[in-house]
């Protein structure tokens, strides 16, 4: 195997695909990627046995045809060093990849390509297209209310409603729930899948075309996407994602309108001092008023107070600050629509119009 690319043609196609690599892998191989050359065509691998995906470009000049792989981090950080515009040469040389860039020698170990895991074909899949912006934004608008190493496994990752004519994605950690749908021409059957964390990570970098369609390919145990030079496929989440109908309040009669960016300053303040584990602030809500307090165990105290567009019966409730800002930071009106009932119920939060997504935060005893 032997072609020349230039640094830049190499840079981004290979960063994404070292993003899935494995830095604590149990089989050497899952720590490096996947070359190939045929013809004019360079094809880039990278895998954890759950996520794979596949980065293609475009050589200059036909190559010599070949299959091996390197360690994904070193050949990242290689290209990463070399100056702009750099011609780098890759030559097989039996068990080793030799690599030059101008007055640059690198000499990489490398392991056979057939030792290299390959995700499995999917089976009885059905596909199909959408803009690739609306895609980014069913996991750009919940993705933050992903569950981290929860003994819930199928609550750390993002469930993906696919009906005829929507895609809807549903993220919660137990302590608050998102959701977010377009409108799509999805697949006559209806159909859930939970795509695992890392998988709705790395497939969001891929998205950078708003415009451009993004193809996905559906089956019980696997999801894939290809858009442009990328072919993306992860493993699904085994398991049945909650009921989240049940969890969206229905009946909240106080209805209360806030400047956005001003509520978000208001909490990133008290913030400051609350308890630094269990972050609480307290919401004390009157006629055109809404006071948030906080305090801590150093007896520290904040107090804020924003004008609201809000009529009827004071209401006291406490919050987690941060699940809050968390919110306001992927809401892009100018103004936050806030739904309540009593002390003991959700929030519910959403732009005041035309909102393609709900947010609903549990309520804290302070």
């Amino acid at each position: 195997m032997k072609f020349v690319i230039s640094r830049e043609a190499l840079l981004r196609p290979l960063q994404l695909v070292a993003g899935v690599v494995e830095k604590r892998q149990t089989l050497p191989v899952l720590s490096n990627v996947l070359l190939e050359v045929e013809g004019q065509q360079l094809s880039l691998t990278g895998t954890d046995l759950e996520v794979e995906l596949v980065g293609r470009v475009t050589l200059e000049e036909v190559g010599q045809e070949g299959e091996i792989t390197v360690p994904g981090k070193k050949l990242m950080d290689i290209c990463r060093s070399l100056p702009d515009g750099s011609m780098i040469e890759f030559e097989q040389d039996d068990q080793r990849v030799n690599v030059r860039a101008g007055r640059s020698r690198f000499t990489l170990s490398s392991l056979p390509a057939t030792e290299f895991p390959n995700v499995e074909e999917i089976a009885g899949e059905q596909a199909f297209t959408l803009e690739q912006g609306k895609l980014r934004r069913v996991i750009d608008r919940v993705g933050f209310a992903m569950a981290q190493q929860d003994v819930r496994y199928y609550l750390n990752g993002m469930l993906l409603e696919v009906n005829a004519n929507s895609l809807r994605s549903v993220a919660t950690d137990g302590h608050r729930l998102a959701t977010c749908a377009v409108s799509a021409s999805g697949p006559e059957s209806a159909q859930q899948l939970i795509v695992p964390r890392k998988g709705v990570l790395e497939l969001s970098k891929l998205l950078t075309d708003a415009e451009a369609s993004v193809t996905l390919y559906l089956s019980p145990n696997h999801i894939r996407a290809e858009a442009g030079d990328f072919t993306f496929t992860s493993k699904l989440v085994d398991g049945k994602f909650p009921d989240y109908g049940r969890v969206i309040p229905k009946n909240g009669n106080k209805v209360v309108l806030a400047d956005r960016q001003e509520l978000r300053q208001v909490f990133a303040r008290t913030a400051i001092l609350s308890n630094e584990k269990y972050r609480g602030v307290r919401l004390v809500l009157n006629s055109e008023n809404l006071q948030v307090f906080a305090n801590n165990p150093e007896q520290e105290e904040a107090e804020e107070s924003i004008a609201v567009d809000y009529q009827g019966d004071s209401l006291e409730v406490g919050f987690n600050v941060s699940y809050l800002q968390d919110v306001l930071g992927v809401i892009d009106s100018d103004q936050v629509k806030l739904t309540l009932s009593d002390a003991n119920s959700s929030a519910l939060l959403e732009e005041p119009e035309n909102s393609d997504a709900m947010y609903v935060v549990m309520p804290m005893r302070l």
